[in-house]
């Protein structure tokens, strides 16, 4: 079977974020002061073909520790459809 993996990336809540920060100025300059914070990530699509749903998770979660995603500096969450 084949199934539809999203593995969300974002940076680590300790760290700071210089593209959030980079639209959360422009945002403010715009006139949007209500939105107090903005952290990019990434999301990723993947098709994975598997037996279950475990394993396509089990999969997509080597593929994100191994390349998609850097533990040093990143978080990631997988989910599978």
């Amino acid at each position: 079977m084949t199934f539809a993996v999203q593995v969300k990336v974002m940076p680590l809540k300790e760290l700071l974020d210089p593209q959030g920060k980079a639209v959360m100025g422009g945002l403010g300059n715009l006139g949007l002061q209500a939105i107090q914070d903005v952290r990019i990530g990434k999301n990723i699509s993947l098709q994975v073909d598997a037996n279950s749903a475990e394993e396509a998770r089990a999969i997509a979660e080597q593929a994100a520790k191994k390349l998609l995603a850097n533990p040093v500096m990143e978080q990631f969450e997988i989910s599978v459809q």
